[in-house]
C-alpha cells in the first residue's frame, strides 16, 4: 500500500508542472504590460511598469519568461489582487478558510445521506423509500442552486428572521477583528473553540446552515443516483445470490459484500464533489453573500484582475490533482486488486 501511495505522490509534482505550463501558455494572449501585474506586490510599483517588464524578461523568449514566473510561484509570490486589495497569497489565506468550513459542513452530510439513501433505495426497490429517494434525486438534480438558495433565504431569513446571510453577524465581526480574538487556523469554528468564544462558534455555525443545506440538497442528488444504480447492479450478481444461499444475513450481504463493491464509482464522484466544493461554489457563495474563494475568483475575473484569476486557477488545479490522488488511494482501500495493477 505504501508503494502504491508513493507512486501517486511522485506523479503529483509532474502533473502540477504541466498545469503551470498550460496556464503560462494561456497568459501569452496578454500583453507584457498586462502580465507585469503578476510581479507587482504594491500598486505603486505600476508607476515603473517598464522596469518590471525588463526585470522579469516579459519580452524575452518563452522559456526565460516561464522560468522567471515559475520562480515567483514557487516562493508563493503570486502578485497583487486589486479585487481583494491585498497580495494574492494573502487573499487565498483570507478567503480559503471560509470555503473550507463550508466544504466540511456540506460534504460529510452529502456523503452520508447520499450513500445511505441510495443503498436503501436499491435494497427496497419500487417501495416508498425508493420513490422518495428518486423524488429527492430528480428535484435536487434539476433545481438550480440559486433558486433553492433564494427560496431558503425568503423562508428562513425573510419570514422567520433566522439564519442570516454572510459568514457572521456584525457583533461577531467586531470581536473577531479585535485584539481579544486570537487567530490560529483561520477556521472560525475551530478558532472560536480555541479562544473559548462560544458565541462566535454558534453565530458562525448558524450562518453555515442555509448555504450548506443548499449544497447538500443539490449535490447529494447525483451521488444518490449513482449509489442506487451501482447497488442495483451488484445486488443482481451471482456472488450476492451465493452469499444469501449460504445463509448469510441480509445485513451482512448488503453491507459487507454488495455495498463494498458498489462504492468504486461513488468514490470517483465523491472526490470530484469534494474538490468542486473546495474550489469554491460560486453561485451559492454569491447568493448567501459568503466570502469564499469562489466568489473572490469570479469577482477577479469580472474586473480583469489577472493575478487574482491566476492564483484562483492555480489553487483549483492543485486541489483537483490532490483530490484525484486521494481518490486513487481510496480505490485501493475499497478494492485491494487495484494495488497490484
Amino acid at each position: 500500500m505504501l508503494r502504491f501511495v508513493g507512486k501517486r505522490l511522485a506523479l503529483l509534482p509532474l502533473v502540477m508542472l504541466g498545469v503551470t505550463v498550460l496556464l503560462f501558455a494561456l497568459l501569452q494572449f496578454l500583453t507584457p504590460e498586462m502580465r507585469a501585474a503578476l510581479y507587482v506586490k504594491d500598486p505603486r510599483q505600476l508607476a515603473a511598469l517598464e522596469a518590471i517588464i525588463q526585470k522579469h524578461h516579459l519580452r524575452d523568449p518563452l522559456p526565460i519568461q516561464y522560468w522567471s514566473w515559475l520562480k515567483q510561484v514557487l516562493v508563493g509570490d503570486l502578485g497583487y489582487s486589486e479585487t481583494a486589495k491585498m497580495p494574492v497569497a494573502d487573499a487565498i489565506r483570507a478567503f480559503f478558510p471560509a470555503t473550507l468550513e463550508l466544504t466540511f459542513a456540506a460534504f460529510f452530510p452529502i456523503l452520508f445521506i447520499g450513500v445511505w439513501l441510495g443503498t436503501k433505495s436499491a435494497v427496497h426497490k419500487d417501495k416508498f423509500v425508493d420513490h422518495f429517494s428518486r423524488f429527492v434525486a430528480i428535484t435536487g438534480y434539476s433545481l438550480p442552486s440559486f433558486v433553492l438558495g433564494l427560496l431558503l433565504l425568503m423562508i428562513f431569513y425573510g419570514k422567520m428572521k433566522m439564519f442570516a446571510p454572510g459568514r457572521y453577524s456584525l457583533d461577531v465581526d467586531l470581536l473577531v477583528h479585535s485584539d481579544e480574538f486570537r487567530h490560529v487556523t483561520g477556521l472560525l469554528l475551530v478558532d472560536s473553540v480555541l479562544n473559548w468564544k462560544w458565541s462566535v462558534f454558534w453565530d458562525v455555525a448558524k450562518h453555515l446552515v442555509l448555504p450548506s443545506a443548499t449544497l447538500v440538497y443539490i449535490s447529494m442528488a447525483l451521488l444518490l443516483r449513482i449509489t442506487r444504480s451501482s447497488m442495483l447492479e451488484e445486488l443482481g450478481k451471482d456472488y450476492v445470490r451465493t452469499a444469501r444461499a449460504k445463509g448469510l444475513s441480509e445485513r451482512a450481504v448488503i453491507n459487507k459484500h454488495a455495498r463494498a463493491n458498489a462504492l468504486i464509482p461513488v468514490v470517483t464522484l465523491s472526490s470530484l464533489l469534494f474538490v468542486g466544493l473546495l474550489g469554491g461554489v460560486v453561485i451559492t457563495e454569491t447568493v448567501f453573500d459568503y466570502p469564499g474563494i469562489g466568489r473572490w475568483g469570479v469577482n477577479a475575473a469580472q474586473q480583469l484582475d489577472i493575478p487574482g484569476v491566476l492564483g484562483s486557477a492555480l489553487l483549483s488545479s492543485l486541489l483537483f490533482v490532490v483530490a484525484n490522488m486521494l481518490a486513487d488511494v481510496a480505490y485501493a482501500l475499497v478494492d485491494p486488486r487495484i494495488r497490484v495493477q
